[in-house]
C-alpha cells in the first residue's frame, strides 16, 4: 500500500492548501472558521512559531470540518507533538532518516518534501508518492515540474514556496499537481488587522481555483 493513500483525500479537497504562520493563538480558531467558510478546509500551521502547537491543539478541537495539518516538520519531536496536538497531516520540506522513521511509526499521513529527481525517487521507493515539492519556484517551476511528468507519472506534487495567486492556476493546470500550498490566502497584513472577513474572500477565491485538467 502507498504510504500516501490516507493522504490523497485531504490533497484532494482543495485546489489551495493555506501555509500559516500564526504568531498568537488567539487567532486560530477564528482564522480556521473563515477558511473553512471560504471552502479552503485543509491548513496547514507551520512549526515556525511558539504559538504553533497550541494552535493546531486549538483548531482540531474547536473548528468543525478544519482538516488541520503541521508543516515545517523538521525532527521526529515536532512529528509526535504535531500528532499528539491533533494535527491530521503532516509536512515537511525534506527529510532524514529520524523524522522517516517517526513518519513511518505515526498514523497521522506524512507528505514528505523533495526538490530533485533523485530526492523524488527515493521516496517513492517508500511508498511516498504525493510529495511537496519545495521551494517550487527556486527549483524550477511549473516548466520542472512538468519535465518529471514522463520520466515520474506515478508521483503527484504539492509545490510550494513562490505560489501566489498569480501562478497558482498554471500549477494546477500540471497533470502531476495535486494541490497548492501558499501564504497569499492569509496575509501577513489581514492577520495584524484580524481581518477574517478578507482571509475567508481570499479563501473563496483560492477555492474556485483548478478545475478540469
Amino acid at each position: 500500500m502507498s504510504r500516501s493513500e490516507d493522504l490523497l483525500p485531504i490533497v484532494n479537497l482543495t485546489p489551495v492548501i493555506p501555509v500559516v504562520v500564526l504568531e498568537d493563538v488567539s487567532q486560530a480558531v477564528p482564522l480556521a472558521l473563515a477558511l473553512v467558510a471560504g471552502g479552503l478546509p485543509a491548513i496547514e500551521i507551520t512549526l515556525r512559531t511558539q504559538a504553533a502547537i497550541a494552535s493546531i491543539e486549538a483548531i482540531a478541537s474547536e473548528v468543525e470540518g478544519a482538516i488541520v495539518g503541521a508543516g515545517t516538520v523538521l525532527s521526529k519531536g515536532q512529528l509526535i507533538a504535531a500528532a499528539r496536538a491533533g494535527a491530521m497531516f503532516i509536512v515537511s520540506p525534506g527529510v532524514n532518516a529520524d523524522l522517516l522513521a517517526a513518519a513511518d511509526d505515526s498514523p497521522v499521513p506524512f507528505m514528505p518534501g523533495s526538490a530533485t529527481p533523485s530526492e523524488a525517487m527515493a521516496l517513492m521507493d517508500l511508498g511516498y508518492t504525493i510529495q511537496k515539492f519545495f521551494p517550487a519556484e527556486q527549483s524550477g517551476g511549473i516548466a520542472y515540474l512538468k519535465a518529471l511528468g514522463s520520466p515520474l507519472p506515478a508521483l503527484s506534487f504539492c509545490p510550494t514556496g513562490g505560489v501566489d495567486v498569480k501562478n497558482a492556476a498554471a500549477y494546477l493546470a500540471l497533470q502531476n499537481v495535486v494541490c497548492v500550498g501558499g501564504s497569499w490566502v492569509t496575509p501577513k497584513e489581514a492577520l495584524a488587522g484580524n481581518d477574517f472577513a478578507r482571509i475567508e474572500n481570499l479563501a473563496r477565491e483560492a477555492s474556485r481555483l483548478g478545475g478540469e485538467k
